[in-house]
């Protein structure tokens, strides 16, 4: 059983800190044994989904997936289809928002491609578009190399957050001059950046689809085409439209009780494991309200596209569905009879504008469980999907599959500064010692030879430290203890003038430090988008997997 990350990579995963460096784990010569592991578990998968066997279902899923991504891709690039019988080998998978990302998330679209050349499988990249579209002003650098800061310039006009799937170009003027808003701030600082030639594509694609996030993820998987990737590419908003995924959420509402109990278990264990107080991490707990329960899936319509949470109640053959917003729906369901017409009216509520969509654990439990044998998953993915492990023991009763975690680092600039929290840490831990133990720090010729204190100054400076030496050797007790106390303060402080010139340097190192970390922060941020990275670095970055003459 995979309950994580700690038993199935044995280490907990952090984003590599140094700049223009990755991880997959495991590596990619541990990957073919987790691969073949995970196509038996596929040919063994018996579980019983409503009258059919989830084998089967997932032999229909994987040829969904394939015909659609195929439709997909090559509405805005070449690609070879995919051959007949891809559907019955490897699939490997990974995921993300259609937005601009950072090279660190793009980075897990080549390790995709490259590990599934090497192992001969079909690679699809899901391009998650039923999360909300939040990110409508970009993060960017600006500024001057000595006093750089962060700014953002909008992207799109600003509307309420709805999901990718529905979010329109609003405004085409501001969306298509992007490139020339954000170019005028980035151009000090970064040379050569990918942006103009990577927004030329983008503008083109504008003039095809109206959809902002169609449009941002097509022009990058253009790009990965010409650098020499063979991956397609599918929203997941046409994978929850297909007939196989509507019979899993037939199955899942007509189970809905036990199924809620062991998601949430299964998240109230995570956060325990985990020691996190937030109970919306990593998952909020599906609600119970008057007798309907919280199914994990969003529902919207194409009327009024804002993402709500869909509810369930249970009847002896039927099932209603609510946003508990005013829209309900009915299903002929129950969790022993036939599921083929809840599935028929799940496709006629689709086909008026009702989009009911996988939620987070949802989208890659399908995608682990029917669609492929690997998912490679960015490093949050991989944390949260401890609680899609559980589910597919408890809920399906079989081993989940494993999966890859994938990541990297890139900083905008070769040359941030090299200092640390550390280097402040240390600064003020000598800051506080040249109060409390200025002897350690005492120097005579120095202190006398800059004017910090007179040269025939008094009392001797010898004479104080040894003092203070005596009082540090009394025991302090009684009476004597505040005497004490005050006698030592009294000969640190007599001590300061001594110490000025060390307290003036650290003072300036700690200016000097601050403001190095103000930059650094600014730098060497790893979230910016991909887009405003040099071409040529950024290139070097993310193909060092593929092969040389790819």
């Amino acid at each position: 059983m995979t309950l994580g990350l700690e038993p199935q990579h044995g280490r907990r995963l952090r984003a590599p800190r140094e700049s223009g460096s990755t991880m997959i784990e495991p590596p990619p010569d541990d990957l073919a044994a987790i691969v073949e592991e995970n196509l038996a578990l596929g040919r063994q998968a018996s579980y019983d989904l409503h009258g059919r066997c989830l084998g089967e279902v997932s032999r229909q899923a994987r040829g969904e997936l394939l015909a659609a991504a195929f439709r997909w891709t090559t509405a805005y690039r070449d690609v070879d289809p995919p051959p007949e019988e891809a559907a019955e080998g490897a699939i490997f998978l990974a995921g993300h928002q259609p937005q601009l990302f950072h090279p660190g998330v793009w980075f897990k679209n080549f390790a995709l491609a490259a590990l599934a050349r090497r192992h001969g499988a079909t690679a699809v990249n899901l391009l998650i578009d039923t999360d909300t579209f939040r990110q409508n002003s970009i993060p960017l650098p600006g500024g001057s190399l000595s006093e750089p800061k962060r700014l953002a310039v909008p992207l799109d006009r600003f509307e309420r957050p709805i999901p990718f799937e529905e979010r329109k170009i609003l405004d085409a003027e501001l969306f298509a001059g992007f490139d020339r808003r954000a170019g005028e701030h980035l151009e000090p600082l970064v040379a050569g950046p990918l942006l103009y030639d990577y927004w030329s594509m983008v503008r083109e694609r504008m003039r095809q689809t109206g959809n902002l996030g169609a449009c941002l993820a097509q022009s990058r998987h253009q790009l990965e085409g010409r650098w020499g990737l063979s991956t397609l590419e599918l929203p997941e908003s046409v994978v929850c439209s297909s007939e196989s995924f509507r019979w899993f959420t037939a199955h899942v509402l007509a189970h809905l009780p036990r199924f809620r109990t062991v998601y949430n278990e299964a998240a109230r264990e995570y956060r325990r494991r985990n020691r996190i107080r937030n109970v919306a991490h990593p998952v909020p707990d599906l609600a119970a309200e008057d007798g309907w329960l919280e199914a994990p899936f969003w529902i919207w319509t194409a009327e009024n596209p804002l993402r709500r949470r869909l509810f369930v109640r249970l009847g002896r053959d039927r099932v209603e569905l609510s946003d508990r917003q005013g829209s309900e729906f009915l299903l002929s369901l129950s969790a022993d009879g036939p599921a083929e017409r809840a599935v028929e009216q799940l496709a006629t509520l689709s086909a008026k504008g009702v989009k009911i969509r996988a939620r987070a654990l949802i989208t890659t439990l399908w995608a682990r469980l029917a669609l492929g044998d690997l998912f490679i998953h960015g490093i949050g993915g991989a944390k949260y999907d401890q609680v899609t492990d559980v589910l597919v023991e408890r809920f399906f009763g079989l081993r989940p599959p494993g999966f890859a975690v994938a990541s990297g680092t890139l900083h905008l600039r070769t040359d941030c500064p090299e200092v640390s929290e550390d280097d402040q840490r240390l600064i003020r831990r000598r800051l506080r010692e040249l109060r409390f133990h200025p002897e350690q720090y005492f120097d005579p010729a120095v202190a006398t030879a800059l004017g910090d204190v007179p040269a025939e100054a008094a009392p001797d400076p010898q004479a104080l430290i040894t003092a203070k030496r005596r009082w540090i050797e009394t025991a302090p007790e009684g009476a004597d203890a505040r005497r004490r106390f005050l006698e030592i303060r009294r000969v640190n402080e007599a001590l300061q003038p001594w110490v000025a010139s060390e307290r003036r340097r650290l003072e300036a190192e700690r200016q000097r430090v601050a403001a190095a970390l103000r930059a650094r922060s600014v730098l060497c941020w790893r979230e910016y988008p991909f887009c405003f990275y040099p071409k040529d670095s950024l290139r070097n970055f993310l193909r060092r997997l593929l092969p040389k003459n790819g």
